[in-house]
């Protein structure tokens, strides 16, 4: 187990021996107190979350004993108590750690042929099921359309075809992603918007259910929504999971990621189009086809370890109803120190991603801080491992604080504007519960529109954290940046979300600017303070919609909110 460093003296050691002081406007203690979100102090958080000393702020790393200590005493410094375990700030969360220390080998066997595959070029592979070593000789593979089981939606990939002690390959996303609209099956999986079966998380847990050895997914830049950079660099270092009492359950021994090229040529070694097999995965009479005359070997030593990491938790009393609780959350992880870029960069400074949040958090916590005591408690929640599957999250939902029939909401950050204002916002994924209406009044307030998020496509919905709220019944939403920008509009904002994704995303290169405009951030922290605090002095509940998969979840626990 990690000691984890304290707050104050610590956080002089780690700072340089200066002790710690929120960041000033232009050197001045920041001014504006409960009347407003300081864009200043904003960015500066963000500069020194994302600086090189912070390392990327990997999990179980000095990166990660920085970040909480920077959290907890910018928590202290607004005035929260510490809500953690045993009066303390933090909320240990253990992980079970794996990494391959060694040289990966692995490849397929076409028609008696071998083709060796270079690992983070042509393939990525990793294993979640403890071991010391992985070593898989000629497995047969077998293609199973996109891998889905969803009885409620008339669909099923799998047919009933024994897939034990193969290796699966399957398309990323879900049916309707690439389907014609024409076509009458199209609207089966809420057309272009992701459901939960396009997530790889569903796909290896679906593929370890039935037996299978391993998953590989086909990576395709359009339907993924992300670049192979983006797998090369989230899977090239440690990877982590909550510690589980039976980890085969959800994962097979071998889970991984395959060029689209490489599955091409694959296909066509066994005889077969794969646009083909594509198009005939989108059909209600798919059936799983073997790749003849292929098969995969993997060979590779396996470290595996239990860490603990952190998450890192503040609260505000409230005045009458101290029970129930408005969380505020964000994660503050990255990937930490990883593969270089082509500048011969290796620190994944994740200052969007998510140091904009966590900046986010901190101003929240100050401007409560300053203000009135609300009726009901407020909780901060700086969230660890989300890049490596909302595990912080994922664990906080199973070891509530607050309990979870007295939780309100989650209020979440992941990515705040920092281009300038904008004339719209969203949150991410559909509106399934009453806080997207909410979210709606609350723009208009400001001259503004709330819009469906613009980009269902990328399944933002299951890549927050507020997703592992949703699962245990917590209405949560996690805040989307605008993209009909004040000046430029929506083309401008498209761009700048494309060059985003291409250029910065889960890269090296997501960094702090100087030339960043916070006023958009002003305005969306602005609007997320006003919702919170006002949830916070209400008798409101805000629930799931009918037709959520969430809304039965909640509604057993109703008693408990009359």
């Amino acid at each position: 187990m990690r000691k984890v460093l304290a707050t104050g003296v610590a956080v002089m050691a780690l700072m340089g021996g200066a002790a710690w002081a929120a960041p000033t406007s232009n050197g001045e203690p920041a001014k504006g107190g409960p009347a407003g979100i300081d864009g200043q102090l904003f960015s500066d958080h963000i500069k020194v979350l994302a600086s090189d000393a912070f390392e990327g702020r990997g999990p179980d790393t000095p990166g990660e004993a920085k970040s909480i200590a920077y959290i907890a005493e910018a928590f202290k410094k607004a005035g929260l108590a510490p809500a953690g375990d045993n009066g303390s700030w933090m909320q240990a969360v253990p992980l079970r750690r794996f990494e391959t220390p060694g040289e990966i080998k692995v490849g397929f066997t076409e028609n008696g042929r071998a083709r060796p595959l270079t690992e983070l070029q042509d393939i990525v592979v990793h294993t979640q099921v403890p071991t010391d070593h992985v070593t898989v000789k000629n497995a047969p593979l077998v293609f199973i359309g996109y891998g889905v089981d969803a009885p409620e939606r008339h669909w099923d990939d799998f047919k009933g075809v024994d897939i034990k002690g193969k290796i699966a390959v399957v398309l990323i996303n879900d049916p309707d992603i690439e389907m014609d609209p024409k076509n009458p099956l199209f609207g089966r999986f809420d057309g272009k918007s992701m459901t939960y079966y396009g997530r790889w998380t569903y796909k290896y847990a679906e593929a370890a259910k039935r037996g299978a050895l391993g998953l590989l997914i086909v990576h395709e830049t359009g339907p993924a929504a992300y670049g192979w950079n983006t797998v090369k660099n989230s899977n090239g270092n440690a990877q982590f999971d909550i510690v589980r009492p039976d980890p085969a359950a959800i994962h097979p021994k071998v889970e991984g990621w395959i060029q689209r090229d490489v599955a091409v040529q694959l296909f066509k070694s066994a005889g077969l189009d794969f646009e083909a097999e594509k198009k005939r995965a989108q059909t209600e009479g798919f059936r799983p086809v073997e790749l003849k005359g292929a098969a995969f070997s993997a060979d590779y030593a396996v470290k595996t370890s239990v860490i603990t990491s952190h998450n890192v938790i503040g609260k505000l009393v409230g005045a009458k109803h101290p029970d129930e609780a408005v969380l505020y959350g964000a994660h503050w992880d990255h990937l930490g120190v990883g593969q270089p870029d082509a500048k011969g960069d290796k620190i994944y400074n994740g200052a969007e991603d998510n140091a904009s949040g966590v900046a986010g958090l901190l101003e929240l916590a100050r401007l409560f801080g300053k203000a009135p005591k609300t009726e009901r408690s407020v909780y901060f929640i700086g969230f660890t491992a989300e890049e490596k599957g909302l595990l912080g999250s994922e664990y906080y939902g199973t070891h509530p604080v607050v309990p979870l029939a007295k939780t309100v909401a989650l209020l979440n950050l992941d990515g705040v504007q920092v281009n300038g204002p904008t004339h719209d916002l969203s949150s991410h994924g559909v509106g399934n519960s009453t806080l997207d209406d909410l979210m709606g009044v609350y723009a208009k307030k400001q001259g503004r529109e709330f819009k469906p998020d613009p980009m269902l496509e990328e399944g933002h919905f299951y890549r927050a954290d507020h997703f592992s709220l949703a699962k245990v019944g917590v209405p949560a939403l996690t805040l989307e940046a605008g993209i009909d920008m004040d000046k430029g509009g929506v083309a401008a904002g498209q761009k700048l979300h494309q060059d985003y994704v291409k250029y910065h995303y889960h890269q090296p290169a997501d960094e702090w600017s100087p030339n960043w405009d916070m006023a958009g951030a002003v305005k969306d922290l602005t609007l997320y303070y006003d919702l919170g605090r006002d949830l916070a002095n209400s008798r409101d509940w805000p629930t799931w919609k009918p037709g959520s998969e969430f809304k039965a979840i909640r509604d057993k626990t109703a008693a408990a909110r009359k």
